[in-house]
C-alpha cells in the first residue's frame, strides 16, 4: 500500500472548484484508479481535499497514466482484483469509504471478443462484489457505478439514447455493461434503499484525453502511429461516436456523487453524460483533426482487414443531467483534441505530468477556453 504525499498544491497548481468544501476530508474509494479515467478522477479528488483510497489491478500498459503522473503518491493505493471477494472486502473495510466510484472494468470491445469469460466475470460479478461489500461495510452513503454508452440496445438511431431505453449490446463488452446496469438496478431496489445508500449508474460517451495508452482505441492508436512516423490504421472511419474529454464525464460523476450524498434516493438512478450534439463526429473527422493539429506529416489510412462488429452510429441524450443536475459539457471537441496534443507534447518534453493534468483540470473547472 502506498502512502499519500502532501497536498497537490505542492505541485504549484490549484483548482478553483465550488465543490471543494464538500469534498474536503471525505473518504472516497475509487475502483480502477490505475486506469485512464480512474487516474484523472483520483488526481481531481485528491486536489479537492478528499481522502482517496484506490483498489485496482496493476496498470495494463507501458507507459500508463498511473505511473507517468505518479498517482500513487496521492492516494492510498492497493492492488486488488475485484474478483477476489475476500481481498476486496478487506480493502473496503480498511478504507471505510463514504462515497464509492466504481470504475474497475475490462473496458475494451475487441478484447472482449478475445476474452469473453473474463470480460463478463470482471464487469458483472466484479460489480456484484463491489456493491455487496459497499452495502455491508456500514459507512457508504453514495455509490456511482460507471458503465458506458454502449450498454444500450443499439438500433443505429440518429437521435440520442435516453436513460430509460432498453439495455443490450452486440459484443461481450457492451453486453456485460448492460448486465452491470441490471445488477445496479436490482441492488438499488433490493438492498440499497433500505440501507440508506444512494446508488446511481453513469453512462458516458467515447472518453478521450492525455495519458490514454490503451490498445485498440482511436486516439492512442493515432498517437502511437505518429510517434513511429507511420500512417495510423483506422478500422471504421465512418463510425460516429459521442466524443468528449475525460474531464467532462468526471465532472458529471463528481456532481452526481455529491447529490447522492446530500439528497439520497432522489438521484439514485441512471444518468447520461454526453457531449454537445455537434461533437458526435465520425472517426475520420477525429483522425483528420488530430493529425493536422500534431503536424509533422502525420496521417492515416483505412485498415482494410476483417474486424469484429462495432456499432456504426451511437449518441446519448443527457438532457436529464442538464435539467436536474445542472451539468453541461464545457469543452468543444476541437478544444478537447487540442488539450490532448498539448498533454502528449508535454509528455515528450519531460514535463511533470501530474502538474500537467492539474493545469488542465484548473482550466476546465474555471470555464476557460469554453465551448
Amino acid at each position: 500500500m502506498g502512502l499519500r504525499a502532501g497536498p497537490l498544491e505542492d505541485l504549484g497548481v490549484t483548482v478553483d472548484n465550488p465543490s471543494a468544501d464538500f469534498w474536503t476530508g471525505k473518504r472516497v474509494l475509487v475502483t480502477g484508479h490505475t486506469g485512464f479515467k480512474g487516474g484523472w478522477l483520483t488526481l481531481w479528488l485528491a486536489q479537492l481535499g478528499a481522502d482517496v483510497w484506490g483498489v485496482a489491478l496493476a496498470p495494463k500498459t507501458k507507459p500508463n497514466l498511473f505511473e507517468a503522473a505518479g498517482i500513487e503518491r496521492h492516494c492510498q493505493h492497493t492492488v486488488v482484483d475485484i474478483l477476489n471477494r475476500q481481498a476486496l472486502w478487506d480493502s473496503i473495510c480498511e478504507a471505510r469509504p463514504e462515497i464509492v466510484f466504481h470504475l474497475a472494468a475490462q473496458p475494451l470491445v475487441r478484447e472482449s471478443y478475445q476474452h469473453p469469460v473474463e470480460t463478463y466475470a470482471t464487469n458483472v460479478l466484479g460489480t456484484v462484489h463491489v456493491l455487496e461489500a459497499a452495502r455491508q461495510v456500514g459507512t457508504v452513503r453514495a455509490i456511482v457505478n460507471v458503465t458506458t454508452d454502449k450498454c444500450y440496445e443499439n438500433r443505429e438511431w440518429v437521435w440520442g439514447y435516453r436513460e430509460d431505453e432498453p439495455m443490450g449490446g452486440h459484443d461481450p463488452y457492451s453486453s456485460s455493461k448492460g448486465c452491470s446496469e441490471l445488477v445496479t438496478s436490482a441492488y438499488r431496489r433490493s438492498f440499497m434503499r433500505e440501507a440508506n445508500i444512494a446508488l446511481a449508474s453513469a453512462r458516458a460517451g467515447n472518453v478521450i484525453g492525455g495519458g490514454d495508452w490503451a490498445t485498440d482505441r482511436l486516439i492512442p492508436d493515432l498517437l502511437r502511429a505518429i510517434a513511429k512516423g507511420d500512417p495510423a490504421l483506422i478500422r471504421y472511419p465512418q463510425a460516429i461516436r459521442p466524443w468528449q474529454h475525460v474531464l467532462e464525464p468526471l465532472s458529471g460523476y463528481l456532481t452526481l456523487a455529491r447529490r447522492l450524498y446530500e439528497d439520497g434516493q432522489a438521484f439514485a438512478e441512471a444518468w447520461n453524460f454526453s457531449p454537445a450534439e455537434e461533437d458526435a463526429r465520425p472517426v475520420h473527422w477525429i483522425a483528420d483533426y488530430l493529425t493536422r493539429a500534431w503536424g509533422e506529416e502525420a496521417g492515416w489510412v483505412q485498415d482494410g482487414g476483417n474486424h469484429p462488429h462495432e456499432a456504426t452510429y451511437l449518441k446519448l441524450d443527457s438532457s436529464k443531467a442538464r435539467a436536474r443536475l445542472g451539468w453541461r459539457p464545457r469543452w468543444s471537441l476541437p478544444v478537447a483534441l487540442d488539450r490532448i496534443v498539448a498533454w502528449h507534447r508535454a509528455c515528450l518534453d519531460g514535463a511533470d505530468l501530474a502538474a500537467t493534468c492539474l493545469a488542465q483540470i484548473r482550466e476546465y473547472a474555471s470555464g476557460e477556453a469554453g465551448i
